[in-house]
């Protein structure tokens, strides 16, 4: 699908939103706005360069003179969003299950209109709907998601605290993260790295000394975490030395998890593990690189839950060539095993990524069907919805959702998904959010995203992060 637009500022997300409608090359749309005095007006015409047809609509709205130019610019934005899916909407006969939304993050567009006062907290699936198209059951979701997020507390004192590992055993084909292959980066670049890991961490210790910050989370993720052996693991926990209720450690990859390693996990005060098999399906874990059965999924689980860890187990809809059966039989494998969390993921399609669109995927239909199921069959069996976030290139523009029971929420997830608290972010890959909760603003900092680099830039990063949480 073409899109021809004056509004170049909005271009991406335009592009963004008209892709979520599939490819459709012959459709090409040409948008122009013009204003007359407190009125906008926008004109899209809609070209169908097959049957040569062309239909124009036309838009128009009030603006309100009493908003500041950054809120008049936010609200031109969501119009003009709102326009062009109205009018992809009326010329494909297609509706998406977000309307018009594009960002990540539906929860927190929410969370700051009923603080700012926009809507009601008790109004919030019809103010979803009606704002900006989004369907029934994902407006009540977002408003049920809402209700379980009972832990959020703003406070600028309180941060968490994300150690990033980017190494893998194997890289799965449909990931677009950088990661290294443990094989590849060998063991020697792998200590150097935990050499700069604890050089930064010494400074960020300052800085939280220095700021008086208080740690309510620790998240070690990737990558795989556990694909360190038991002495370099132990090695790097011996330098978080904060006391927390909540302790993350991902070890998604069930072939890197030992007895051993979850002793010392234990030791150093892990309280929360992920265990991912992304499916239950030996086929498809082979056909997407994971060099895992589902015997080792099953042996991993059931230790963690000997040494007493929450665990959450991620799953992924629309993986190639999955049918809708095979989800729904892994699924119940799923609740046969009762994990704390269960992370439902939509298959995302990324450049970076070893699988492209061209390759046999799930057709559309099945994708929903899923995604819908498992929302249904976690909430008859005592699962609730708690953080939800959507990514670029999701099939049918559809989510992840992560759902917990018996009141084992992950807080850093919630904590980082609304951006309502301070992260630190150490580590080759890791982004730091300072959030200011009085102004309402964010600001951000990338360390280098490649393992070497970071080695070399090390000293650098930490004057960065220093002058960064002066």
């Amino acid at each position: 699908m073409k899109i021809k637009t004056n509004a170049t500022a909005l271009e991406i997300e335009l592009i963004d939103l008209a892709n979520l409608f599939g490819q459709h090359d012959e459709i090409e749309i040409e948008h122009e706005e013009s204003k007359n005095s407190t009125i906008l007006q926008d004109k899209f015409v809609v070209k169908n360069n097959n049957s040569g047809l062309e239909k124009t609509y036309q838009y128009s709205y009030q603006l309100d003179e009493s908003l500041s130019e950054l809120e008049q610019k936010s609200l031109r934005k969501k119009m003009l969003k709102n326009h062009l899916y109205q009018t992809l909407n009326k010329e494909l006969k297609m509706s998406l299950p977000w309307g018009s939304l594009t960002g990540i993050r539906p929860t927190k567009l929410v969370r700051d209109m009923i603080e700012k006062g926009q809507i009601k907290e008790y109004l919030v699936a019809e103010a979803l709907e009606k704002m900006f198209f989004v369907s029934t059951a994902k407006a009540k979701l977002v408003a049920n998601i809402l209700k379980n997020q009972k832990c959020i507390i703003r406070n600028d004192n309180l941060i968490d605290l994300y150690i990033n590992i980017p190494i893998c055993p194997t890289r799965c084909i449909y990931c677009s993260f950088i990661s290294h292959k443990i094989s590849a980066l060998g063991q020697e670049k792998v200590e150097e790295y935990l050499d700069c890991l604890e050089k930064e961490l010494s400074a960020v210790k300052q800085i939280i000394a220095d700021k008086a910050y208080i740690v309510r989370t620790m998240y070690i993720g990737g990558g795989t975490p556990s694909v360190l052996t038991t002495s370099q693991l132990e090695r790097l926990l011996k330098m978080l030395t904060f006391s927390v209720d909540e302790f993350t450690v991902e070890c998604g990859r069930a072939d890197t998890i030992t007895e051993e390693k979850l002793d010392i996990l234990k030791k150093y005060g892990v309280t929360r593990i992920s265990i991912n098999p992304q499916t239950f399906c030996q086929a498809t874990l082979k056909r997407i690189g994971r060099q895992v059965s589902t015997t080792q999924v099953l042996q991993a689980y059931s230790m963690a839950l000997e040494k007493g860890f929450v665990v959450n187990m991620d799953m992924i809809a629309g993986l190639p060539q999955e049918k809708f059966a095979t989800f729904k039989k892994s699924m119940a494998t799923l609740l046969e095993l009762y994990p704390h969390n269960i992370t439902i993921h939509t298959l995302s399609l990324k450049r970076a990524a070893d699988l492209k669109w061209q390759q046999e995927l799930v057709s559309d239909k099945d994708v929903e069907k899923m995604v819908d199921y498992s929302y249904k069959l976690l909430s008859e069996n005592g699962y609730k919805p708690y953080y939800l976030y959507r990514q670029k290139n999701q099939l049918k523009g559809l989510e992840n959702v992560g759902y917990f029971r018996d009141e084992h929420v992950c807080i850093f997830n919630i904590d980082s998904m609304e951006e309502t608290n301070t992260v630190i972010g150490i580590g080759a890959g890791a982004m730091s959010k300072r959030v200011f909760n009085i102004e309402r603003r964010i600001e951000r900092q990338h360390n280098n995203k490649f393992i070497e680099d970071y080695c070399q830039n090390i000293d650098k990063i930490i004057d960065e992060k220093k002058k960064f949480y002066k």
